[in-house]
């Protein structure tokens, strides 16, 4: 198995032999090169912001100093390549909406970016100069010394020459002993410059590649990638509805036309006119717990009007009497939090029907500052309720924690019941309140019975009218 960065070659057997020495040497001198070069870039780019924040126009260029351990980061991550083959990916996460200002809002929230400035920083003060020292006694040092019978050959003529200016050699001898002594230290220099180069790396990795990644960029990502989640699964609610209302709702209010119009051609009293009247009533039934399976899939009038009529209208159909409250400062919030709210609000209604004997029930809602939704349900039960002994409230606690909110319940015997959710949310820009841009067709009202058969034939177009009458 090839060794994938500097420590395992290393370790390995024959590392003198393998091109890692090299591969050290290069990634030492690039990194001495680049930190003189951001030394250099940094202290004239804050010279001139200094001279120029006389008249403000320094101030950019002082405030960009920040933002320097950037490209200086990407760099260190493509020479990391040179002596560590492990992925080196950035920490940074991307902006919440395109633009400069939420680029630069976003960077400098991020620790990365702070990091990756004390990295920059630290390779142009401290680091660059350890690599250029270390580059010119492990590796220079020991090849003038290689070189000491070619300088006493050529430049000495045989009879003097100095190796690194400061011993002198006057016969061969000494010069090919020089030469062994080199060979000698250039191999310790080997594995000195590998040490160094994997100590560098690893500082590089810490700082502007770490293995684990930014953990606070990792929970954002996680949280919008959960935001997104949120948001397709709302969209397939409603795409089933909309497929629901506008094609099996449709072909259900044609048939009970079609069994209206065979009903005004049936004799009336016969068997074929009671089995008509039978399919009429059941295409009617059918009809009607379509729309109340469309209605909870997902309520149109909650996309087309808001929470607080969805609530009311949730608070109309519950068989126990609830008074709905709304303060003015609750707006039209982003959609999945609507229907969370809603849905809580609903289930809420219908297990104070199921289990808590109440006779009345209270619905609160309030958008505090503008950045929190708070929802009360309360009802005059006999209390008790516990979210353990059922799937119900967990379930809705799951639907609230997705958004980053919070259920609480409080419910000691003998009552009352107070089920609490706060959503953070902001309001959502009034162009958003119907994402597709559609137009929902209003529900057909459902078809009532055709009337009794006349007594005289009438025309085909008559019936035909008065059947579509009826069903329109």
């Amino acid at each position: 198995m090839q060794p994938r960065n500097m420590w395992q070659a290393l370790i390995r057997p024959g590392y003198l032999l393998t091109p890692w020495p090299w591969r050290a040497v290069a990634y030492l001198l690039t990194g001495a090169v680049t930190g003189a070069a951001v030394l250099v870039g940094l202290v004239a780019v804050v010279a001139v912001g200094g001279v120029l924040a006389v008249v403000l126009v320094g101030l950019p260029l002082l405030a960009a100093v920040a933002f320097a351990g950037l490209p200086v980061a990407a760099l260190e991550r493509r020479r990391l390549r040179l002596v560590d083959a492990d992925d080196a990916p950035g920490a940074h996460a991307e902006p919440a909406a395109p633009g400069l200002r939420s680029w630069l809002t976003t960077r400098l929230r991020e620790r990365a970016t702070w990091r990756e400035l004390g990295h920059a920083l630290l390779a142009a003060c401290l680091l660059w100069p350890a690599e250029a020292l270390l580059l010119t006694v492990a590796l220079f040092v020991p090849l003038a010394m290689v070189a000491a019978p070619l300088l006493l050959a050529t430049v000495g003529e045989g009879r003097e020459t100095k190796v690194l200016k400061v011993w002198t050699v006057t016969d061969w001898p000494t010069a090919f002993g020089a030469a062994a002594l080199g060979v000698l230290l250039l191999a310790v220099g080997g594995y000195a410059l590998g040490a160094a180069a994997g100590a560098r790396a690893a500082l590089t990795r810490l700082l502007v590649a770490p293995r684990g990644g930014d953990a606070q960029a990792r929970v954002v990502e996680l949280t919008r990638s959960r935001a997104r989640l949120v948001d397709a699964f709302e969209g397939e609610r409603r795409r089933i509805e909309r497929d629901l209302h506008d094609g099996a709702q449709q072909r259900l209010v044609a048939l009970t036309m079609n069994l209206g119009l065979a009903r005004l051609d049936a004799p009336p009293g016969g068997p074929l006119a009671e089995q008509l009247a039978r399919a009429h009533e059941e295409a009617g039934a059918a009809l009607a717990e379509l729309r109340e399976l469309i209605h909870g899939i997902h309520p149109q009038v909650l996309a087309d009007y808001g929470l607080e009529a969805a609530v009311a209208d949730a608070a109309d159909r519950s068989p126990v009497p609830a008074d709905v409250e709304f303060a003015r400062s609750v707006p039209r919030l982003p959609q999945a939090v609507e229907a969370a709210a809603y849905f809580v609000v609903r289930e809420a209604l219908a297990n104070v029907a199921r289990h808590s004997g109440a006779r009345r029930a209270r619905v609160r809602a309030e958008h505090r500052g503008g950045r929190l939704l708070v929802l009360e349900v309360d009802d005059d039960g006999r209390g008790g309720a516990d979210s353990a002994r059922g799937t119900g409230l967990t379930g809705l606690a799951d639907r609230v924690s997705v958004l980053d909110g919070r259920l609480t319940l409080t419910s000691p015997p003998g009552g009352p019941t107070l089920l609490r959710v706060e959503i953070p949310c902001e309001p959502s820009p009034p162009n958003q309140s119907n994402p597709q841009g559609l137009q929902s067709a209003p529900s057909m009202p459902s078809p009532p019975s055709p009337p009794s058969p006349p007594s005289e034939p009438q025309e085909p177009s008559e019936r035909t009218g008065r059947a579509a009458e009826a069903s329109a």
